[in-house]
C-alpha cells in the first residue's frame, strides 16, 4: 500500500498523443538519490548502491542517479566516507589486535588536513583466525599507532568509526600508544590491560601528536555494567561469563583512577561501550567527541541538501524491521525523506516486522520491498544478494512510474 502523503510527488509524466491518436506516457527525468547501507554479510554498502542503480537505470533510464552508500560507523565505514568525502587512501605498517604486522588502510585530503580511519583496520576481529585468540590478550595499540601516523602525515582532524572491533581492552592500549602511561602502586608501569586491576596513577603524555577525532559511534552502551561493553559484546569475541569479573575489575578501575586524573568520567557517556570500550578512551584519552554514527555520515556528505535537491531517494539495508523505524540508518534516512517531503523506498533482503502491524499512515517509508520471499529464498538472496537487489530495484522503479 502507498501512503497518499508522498503519490502526487511521485509521479513525473506526461500524456502525449502519439501516432495513430494513441495515448502514451513520456517519463520527465528525475533526480534519484541512493543512499543503502550493507547487507551484512552478504553485501557491502558499496555494492549495494551499484545494485540498486543497475536495476533502477534499466526500469527508468530517464532519470539521474546519485550514489552516497551509507556507514554509521560499522564495518566499512572507511572507505564509504573517503569515496563521499573525496579521500586518498594511505597504508600505515601497523599492527592487528594480536600485535601482529599488517597494512592498514587510512584515508587523506592533504590539502584540509581531513582524514578517514576505520579501527578495525587495525583491532578488527575479521582480521584474525576464528577462536584463535582470547579478548584478554588482544588490546588496542594498533588504533593508537594510527592515529599519530595520520597526525605525522598532516591529518588535522580525523572521521573514526570504531565498529567490528576484537578488544575488549577499553582503550587501554591506543592510549598506551598515544603516550600515556600507567602505573601500579609500587610505581610500575602496567604493560597489559588485564592489569588494570592494580592500577593507582596515570601520566599524560609529553606532547599531543594526533589530530583531533570525533568518533562515529553506531551503538549507545556505557563501558560498565549489564548494558556495557564486557557483557554484551565481550561473548561475540570469545569471553565467556567465567571472564566478566576480571574483566569489569580492569575496566572498572581504570575509570576511577582516570576520572579521579581527568576530573570526568567519561565511562557513563552513551557509546563509551562502543568496541571493547575504545569509545571511552577515545574521549578520556585522546580528547575525542563521540556523535552517533548517522549524524556523523550526514554532517559530513552534507545528506539534507542531497535529499532536499533529489526528486525521489531509495535506501536498503539487509532487514527492515521494527529497529529500523526507532533510528537505524535506513530508518533516519526515510524521516529525513519525511520531513523534506520527497518520497522514499526502502528496500530489503527481508521485512522483518514479525506479527506487527505496520501502519501505512505512520510508517516514514512511502514504500517498502523485499527479496525474500517474492523474488528468492533467504538463502538465494544470501548466497547473490547484488542479482536479487538488482531485480528488486528495478521492480520498485518501474512502480515509480506507473504507480502498479
Amino acid at each position: 500500500m502507498v501512503s497518499p502523503f508522498y503519490f502526487v510527488k511521485t509521479h513525473k509524466q506526461i500524456a502525449i498523443n502519439g501516432l495513430f491518436g494513441k495515448l502514451f506516457l513520456l517519463q520527465v527525468p528525475r533526480q534519484v538519490l541512493i543512499v543503502p547501507d550493507k547487507f551484512k554479510g552478504s553485501l557491502p554498502a558499496r555494492e549495494a548502491a551499484g545494485a540498486i542503480a543497475r536495476g533502477w537505470a534499466a526500469a527508468c533510464p530517464a532519470d539521474t542517479l546519485s550514489l552516497l552508500p551509507m556507514s554509521d560507523g560499522g564495518d566499512g565505514f572507511g572507505s564509504v566516507m573517503a569515496e563521499a568525502l573525496g579521500l586518498e587512501e594511505r597504508l600505515f605498517d601497523g599492527m592487528d589486535a594480536a600485535g601482529q604486522s599488517r597494512q592498514a588502510a587510512w584515508w587523506l585530503d592533504a590539502k584540509s588536513g581531513q582524514a578517514v580511519v576505520e579501527t578495525a583496520q587495525s583491532n578488527g576481529l575479521a582480521l584474525l583466525p576464528r577462536g584463535r585468540f582470547h579478548p584478554f590478550h588482544l588490546d588496542t595499540r594498533g588504533v593508537g599507532a594510527l592515529l599519530l601516523a595520520a597526525g605525522q602525515a598532516g591529518a588535522t582532524q580525523c572521521l573514526a568509526g570504531i565498529g567490528g572491533s576484537a578488544t575488549n581492552d577499553g582503550g587501554f592500549g591506543m592510549a598506551q600508544s598515544l603516550g600515556w602511561v600507567f602505573r601500579d602502586e609500587s610505581g610500575r608501569e602496567i604493560e597489559q590491560w588485564t592489569w588494570l586491576d592494580s592500577l593507582a596513577a596515570i601520566e599524560s603524555p609529553a606532547s599531543r601528536a594526533w589530530p583531533s577525532v570525533t568518533v562515529a559511534s553506531d551503538v549507545q552502551n556505557p563501558l560498565l555494567g549489564i548494558d556495557g561493553a564486557t557483557r554484551v559484546y565481550g561473548p561475540q569475541k570469545g569471553m565467556r561469563p567465567g571472564d566478566f569479573a576480571k574483566a569489569e575489575a580492569c575496566l572498572g578501575r581504570l575509570v576511577k583512577v582516570a576520572a579521579e586524573t581527568l576530573e570526568t568520567d567519561f565511562s557513563v557517556t552513551p557509546g563509551a561501550g562502543a568496541a571493547g570500550g575504545l569509545g571511552f578512551a577515545l574521549m578520556a584519552f585522546a580528547g575525542a567527541a563521540i556523535e552517533p554514527g548517522f549524524e556523523v555520515f550526514a554532517n559530513a556528505t552534507g545528506l539534507e541538501r542531497k535529499v532536499a535537491e533529489a526528486d525521489f531517494v531509495v535506501t536498503a539495508e539487509g532487514a527492515i524491521d521494527e529497529q529500523t523505524l526507532m533510528g537505524k540508518g535506513t530508518g533516519q534516512v526515510a524521516a529525513l525523506c519525511r520531513r523534506l517531503g520527497k518520497p522514499c523506498i526502502g528496500l530489503a533482503g527481508q521485512l522483518a516486522f514479525g506479527q506487527a502491524e505496520v501502519d501505512p499512515g505512520e510508517r516514514q517509508f512511502w514504500r517498502m520491498a523485499a527479496m525474500v520471499p517474492n523474488l528468492a529464498s533467504e538463502s538465494e538472496a544470501m548466497a547473490d544478494a547484488a542479482t536479487h537487489l538488482e531485480r528488486l530495484a528495478k521492480r520498485e522503479g518501474r512502480f515509480s512510474i506507473s504507480g502498479i
